[in-house]
C-alpha cells in the first residue's frame, strides 16, 4: 500500500502532466458547459468550498486564514460579478490567491473531468487512475528525453521530470551505467518542471558515496509530521562520488526539478549553470473543490538541513548566471577546463583547449548578416563555399557537403567533424583570398580563392 506522501506526489504528479494539456481540457469543458448558469450562487460555491480546502490543508495556517478574508471579501465586494467565463475566474481567484500567498504551486484550476476522477477516486479510496499515471510515465521513458557523451568525454543527460522511484529505477540505472565512464556529467533540468522526491534521492544516491548523505526534509501539516531524504547505500549500478556534475537551470525549473539542484549546491557535489529557477518548494496534492474546480493545495514544505530553509518564491540562484539558451556551452566549458586540470599530456591539453575555443566561439559571436555570408562564397582551389538559405555550406571535391558554424566573424566549424575548421583569409584591403584549414592537432592547409 502506499503512503499518505506518495499518494500526494502522484496527485501532483498528475496535476504536472495536465499542467501540459490543460488548455485542451479547459476547452472542452468550456464548450460542455456552455449551457450551465454560472452566476453567483456558483461563484459562492466555489470560494467557499476553495476557503474550506485551504483553512484544513495550505500548509501554512495563518496564509491560508489571509488568502480566503481576500477571497471573500471580493466576493463580498462584487470584485467577481462580471465575470462570466469560468476559466477566467480559476485564473483570478489563482491570482488573488498568490498575491497573499506567493506559492506558484498553489492554482485553482476549472476543469469538470478532472474533478470528476478525483471524486471518484476518493469514493473507491484510490488514488486518481494510477494505471493511466505508470502507462503516461512509461511512455514518455520516466521524463529521459536525450542521453548521449559530448565532446571531451562528458556525459549529458536532459530529462524532464522525476518520476517515483519504484517505476523508474531501471531506467535511472540504464541512464546513469551509460555515463559511468565519462570525466563529468551535465544534467539538463531547463525543461523539468518537477515530480518525485524518491526519485530526486534516487538519481541524487549516484552523484555520493556509500555512506548516507542527508540531502532533505519535507514537513506536512497534515500529520504534523517530517519525512527525512537521505541518500541511498546502495544503486544499481556504479557510483560516482568524484565526477565532476554541472547543472542547467531556467526559469522553467520548478518543484523537484529546484530540490535536485539546491540539494546538490548547499552539499557543494554540482555547479548551477543557467538562470534562477522558478522558486516552488511547498509539495502537495491536487483537491476537489466542486464539481467544476480542482485546486492544487500545498500541503507541505521543504526544509534543506544545512539551510534550515529552501527556495520557495526565491528560487536556486545559480553558480554561474547565463542564460539559459547559452547554458549548456558554458557548463561544457567549465567541465572541460575543470578536466584538462588534471591532464599532464601537452597534445591533450591542446585538444581541449581547442574544444574550448570552440564552445566559446559559439557563445560569443555576433550573427554575421547575408552579406557577410555572401562573401565568403566561392571557389577555393578544390573547395567549394556555396549560400543557402541563410548558411555556408563546405565542399572538397569528392567528399560529402557541410553545413559551416560561426564561430568567429571569420572561422567556421563543422558539427559532424570537430577536428577540422576553416579560417577565411583576407588582405589589406579586406578582400577574401583564401582560405586555411586548421585541425586539432596544430597544423594546417590552405587554399587560394579561385572564383
Amino acid at each position: 500500500m502506499k503512503t499518505t506522501y506518495m499518494k500526494e506526489v502522484l496527485k501532483k504528479l498528475i496535476m504536472l502532466s495536465l499542467l501540459l494539456i490543460i488548455p485542451v481540457v479547459q476547452a472542452q469543458d468550456k464548450k460542455s458547459s456552455g449551457s450551465k448558469a454560472f452566476d453567483i450562487t456558483a461563484k459562492t460555491e466555489a470560494v467557499n468550498n476553495i476557503s474550506n480546502l485551504l483553512d484544513k490543508n495550505y500548509v501554512f495556517p495563518d496564509i491560508a486564514k489571509k488568502m480566503n478574508e481576500l477571497i471573500k471579501t471580493q466576493l463580498r465586494n462584487n470584485a467577481y460579478d462580471t465575470i462570466s467565463d469560468p476559466m477566467v475566474f480559476a485564473d483570478v481567484l489563482t491570482g488573488d490567491l498568490q498575491s497573499v500567498s506567493h506559492d506558484k504551486h498553489l492554482r485553482v484550476m476549472f476543469s469538470p473531468e478532472n474533478a470528476k476522477m478525483i471524486k471518484d477516486a476518493e469514493k473507491k479510496g484510490e488514488d486518481p487512475d494510477d494505471k493511466w499515471f505508470f502507462e503516461k510515465m512509461k511512455r514518455e521513458n520516466y521524463g529521459f528525453k536525450k542521453t548521449e557523451i559530448l565532446n571531451g568525454n562528458i556525459g549529458y543527460i536532459d530529462f524532464r521530470n522525476f518520476a517515483p522511484s519504484e517505476i523508474a529505477k531501471e531506467t535511472i540505472a540504464s541512464v546513469m551505467q551509460f555515463v559511468s565512464g565519462t570525466d563529468a556529467i551535465i544534467f539538463d533540468l531547463r525543461q523539468n518542471g518537477g515530480g518525485d522526491p524518491d526519485g530526486v534521492r534516487l538519481l541524487c544516491s549516484y552523484l555520493f558515496g556509500s555512506e548516507p548523505v542527508h540531502l532533505n526534509d519535507l514537513y506536512y501539516r497534515e500529520n504534523d509530521e517530517t519525512k527525512e531524504y537521505w541518500t541511498l547505500k546502495k544503486v544499481d549500478g556504479k557510483k560516482m562520488p568524484n565526477v565532476p556534475v554541472y547543472l542547467l537551470t531556467s526559469s522553467y525549473t520548478f518543484s523537484g526539478a529546484e530540490e535536485f539542484a539546491y540539494d546538490l549546491k548547499n552539499q557543494k557535489r554540482a555547479t548551477i549553470v543557467g538562470e534562477v529557477t522558478g522558486g516552488g518548494a511547498n509539495p502537495g496534492g491536487m483537491m476537489y473543490a466542486n464539481s467544476n474546480f480542482v485546486v492544487f493545495v500545498p500541503k507541505g514544505r521543504a526544509i534543506n538541513p544545512i539551510t534550515k530553509t529552501n527556495w520557495e518564491g526565491v528560487g536556486v540562484q545559480p553558480d554561474v548566471n547565463v542564460a539559459s539558451d547559452k547554458a549548456l556551452e558554458q557548463a561544457q566549458i567549465l567541465a572541460l577546463g575543470k578536466i584538462s586540470g588534471n591532464i599532464t599530456d601537452e597534445k591533450d591539453k591542446k585538444r581541449y583547449a581547442w574544444m574550448i575555443e570552440a564552445l566559446q566561439g559559439l557563445m560569443d559571436t555576433p550573427a554575421l548578416d547575408d552579406i557577410t555570408l555572401k562573401n565568403y562564397a566561392g571557389t577555393y582551389e578544390d573547395r567549394v563555399i556555396t549560400y543557402e538559405n541563410g548558411n555556408l555550406f563546405y565542399q572538397r571535391k569528392g567528399r560529402p557537403k557541410m553545413q559551416m558554424t560561426a564561430i568567429g566573424t571569420d572561422t567556421f566549424m563543422f558539427k559532424d567533424i570537430d577536428y577540422f575548421r576553416i579560417k577565411f583569409v583576407k588582405d589589406s584591403n579586406g578582400n577574401i583570398t583564401g582560405l586555411n584549414g586548421l585541425y586539432d592537432d596544430g597544423h594546417t592547409n590552405s587554399a587560394q580563392r579561385t572564383n
